[in-house]
């Protein structure tokens, strides 16, 4: 690592959230590589895989797959790495950073990988050195925490505990995909909101990795995603794209064509979708037909109850690839996403891009681009969508108001402006982290051990 340098030379991504059907995740880092590549800058991604193996996906860019197994829990599509895979001598991820030595390791997950950031800190991983350890986070531990184990205030309570506590502890520097997100980050750092105890184990807890939370907010970024606007848009919309995806799902031409596109997981709200089905069977005339886009653990379920609350007028079109989703997007009428609680929503950006109308819940990290003027916001509840949907069927002047302001909206959040943002936040971080204190004292501490065990080895 050459300290030296005012820009990190080389960055590590490691993330549990990647895989073949993993939609906006594998899309973001797909981009990110490419733009990496462009720009001549050291990114290489670790991923779980079938078998490990090493892609060289471009001159500066690779990625690494680790062999794992499927998600024991929750959705097994996705495999997940664990931490025997990186606490010991000679395990997959550890050989991964040794070939890369990077100067800062960005970890994307909230279970498994989290410790690698503090192991490293606290000089466990001697041979690495002491690069920045980045905490990238695009979703809420609580609602995800909430979705799978349990809600409430003991669920929030939980969620605040494992995040103040530890998670954050462990890194040098944040960034969050959304207002929304980073919400979630500085309230589990807020020791005026805890108890006389629970302050004591925060700070021994921030102490105990050598970190220090005084000037927290000043390590936070906020960096949305962007869209592609070259692979969304209206140009897609087609007399045939349209008679293709009817003819494709068996839906009559005439009909008026909703479409969602999300992981079919309880944090997604999803149960939400045959409950605007059967509000609108039963309080509309027109011809809605929902095409849901993308699939998960809650398909069975789903399937059975858009069958009961709306029979004939849901049709599920599974993991559709980039190109072919576009497609869809363009040719339908009217994009819903049922989410109160979705962390940024890159599905809203890509329906805004393709030039049709938008409902989305009016809460979450949406409203980092939709507000009033560019989508309709609806209560999250059948009604509430219900009626903003009518509304796009029936109101033509709000409807192309509203598009036109959309198009402009994921102009602005184009990909290339949001990664020129996320890699000037990138290399802000690596010259600040050079000149932190935090940083020199665990950058000693690593020392001492080293120290230490040289002196033990040769004693």
């Amino acid at each position: 690592m050459d300290s030296t340098s005012p820009l990190p030379g080389s960055i590590v991504h490691i993330t549990n959230y990647y895989h073949d059907a993993s939609g906006g995740v594998g899309t973001n880092y797909d981009l990110l590589l490419r733009e990496a590549e462009r720009r001549g800058r050291r990114h290489s991604l670790i991923i779980p895989g079938e078998k490990t193996e090493v892609v060289q996906t471009g001159k500066f860019t690779r990625i690494y797959k680790i062999a794992a197994r499927p998600s024991p829990l929750f959705d097994k599509r996705y495999r997940i790495m664990l931490p025997h895979q990186y606490l010991f001598h000679g395990s997959a991820i550890r050989e991964a950073l040794l070939t890369e030595k990077p100067d800062a390791i960005e970890i994307y997950d909230n279970y498994a990988l989290t410790f690698l950031a503090g192991m490293t800190r606290k000089g466990y991983f001697r041979r690495l050195g002491r690069p920045m350890l980045l905490y990238f986070t695009g979703e809420r531990f609580d609602t995800f925490f909430s979705s799978f184990v349990i809600s409430g205030r003991v669920g929030k309570w939980f969620s605040h505990l494992m995040m103040g506590n530890f998670n954050l502890a462990m890194f040098d520097y944040f960034i969050a995909n959304s207002p929304f997100v980073a919400e979630e980050i500085f309230d589990s750092v807020d020791i005026e909101k805890r108890g006389k105890v629970s302050k004591y184990l925060f700070r021994r807890c921030w102490e105990f990795f050598h970190n220090s939370p005084a000037d927290f907010s000043n390590r936070v970024e906020i960096c949305p995603r962007g869209v592609d606007i070259s692979a969304f848009g209206p140009h897609l919309k087609t007399v045939e794209n349209r008679a293709s995806i009817c003819r494709e799902l068996g839906i009559s031409d005439s009909a008026f064509l909703l479409i969602s596109s999300t992981r079919l997981s309880p944090e997604k709200n999803v149960k939400l979708l045959p409950e605007i089905m059967r509000w609108l069977h039963s309080n509309s005339d027109f011809d809605f037909h929902l095409i849901i886009a993308g699939d998960g653990p809650e398909r069975p379920t789903l399937e059975n109850e858009c069958r009961n609350a709306s029979p004939g007028r849901v049709s599920f079109a599974g993991h559709l690839p980039r190109q072919r989703l576009a497609e869809y997007y363009a040719n339908a009428d009217c994009f819903i996403h049922p989410n109160p609680r979705e962390p940024f929503g890159n599905v809203g950006l890509e329906a805004m891009a393709s030039g049709i109308s938008v409902v989305v819940a009016n809460s979450g990290g949406v409203l980092t681009y939709a507000n009033h003027s560019n989508a309709w916001l609806a209560d999250p509840t059948g009604e509430g969508f219900g009626k903003a949907i009518i509304k796009t069927a029936s109101d033509s002047a709000e409807v192309e108001s509203k598009r036109m302001a959309a198009l402009a909206t994921a102009a602005e959040n184009n990909f290339e402006a949001s990664f020129d943002r996320l890699f000037s936040t990138y290399d802000q971080m690596y010259r600040s982290f050079l000149q932190s204190s935090y940083a020199k004292e665990t950058i000693s501490h690593t020392r001492e051990l080293i120290s230490k065990s040289v002196h033990t080895s040769t004693g």
